[in-house]
Order: structure tokens, then C-alpha cells, then sequence
């Protein structure tokens, strides 16, 4: 049995799948890019959009009611790798011990010609 997740405190999907789907015991969090929900407009900057995504992100978490100490993969996708220094200070901030896995990789484009997307799975048990 699988449940849809939404919440109007992340951006609205762009096309026809859901910011999250409840499935058993985990979470699947579609991709999140840098929308500020409350403008509709993807912000400026790798700094900017890397806290907005989680800002969505940890949005979704909590509307299926988990957080961020319960996600199992990251997947995080660049314009640049340029940025992975970057994207990983933020994101480390946002993360404690045991560090969930994670994926990162450079894509040639990404929606609305953002820098950042990231997606993830957690575990509720």
C-alpha cells in the first residue's frame, strides 16, 4: 500500500508525479529544485538554491512526518561539479551522524535551468 505526500510549503510538482510517495516503511521524495514556494521563482545562487532545496525537501519530510535523521540516500545533481564544495558545506550542516548515503553527480542540464536538485528516500522505522 502506497499513499501520495503533498504539502503547499514546497513547490508544486511540475508535471504529473507527487513531491513524495509513502510506500511500507520509506519515503521517496521527488528531485527538489530552489522554487521559493511562496514565489513560485527558483532563487539566485548555489548557496541560495542548496538551502532552498532542503528547505523542500525537509517541507515534504515533515508533512510525511519524518526528517532528515531518518533519510537513507541523498541524491544530489549538479550543473557543475564546480559546486560540490560548496553544496557539501550547506548540506552538511543540515545532516548528523550516521550520514546517510548519497550519489553525486553532474548533469548537463536540469529543470528551469537550476543548479542544484536533490532527491531523497528515508526510512520511518
Amino acid at each position: 500500500m502506497f499513499k501520495a505526500i503533498h504539502t503547499d510549503n514546497a513547490p508544486a510538482a511540475l508535471g504529473p508525479y507527487s513531491q513524495a510517495i509513502q510506500a511500507g516503511d520509506f519515503v521517496y521524495v521527488s528531485g527538489q529544485i530552489g522554487i521559493d514556494p511562496s514565489k513560485g521563482e527558483v532563487v539566485d545562487g548555489i548557496e541560495k538554491q542548496t538551502k532552498q532545496v532542503l528547505a523542500n525537501l525537509q517541507a515534504i519530510l515533515t508533512e510525511a512526518g519524518t526528517d532528515f535523521s531518518k533519510v537513507v540516500k541523498f541524491t544530489i545533481y549538479l550543473n557543475s561539479m564546480e559546486d560540490f564544495a560548496t553544496v557539501n558545506e550547506i548540506y552538511g550542516d543540515y545532516l548528523t551522524e550516521p550520514y546517510p548515503a548519497r550519489a553525486t553527480v553532474e548533469v548537463s542540464r536540469l529543470p528551469k535551468d537550476v543548479l542544484i536538485e536533490m532527491d531523497v528516500i528515508v526510512y520511518t522505522k
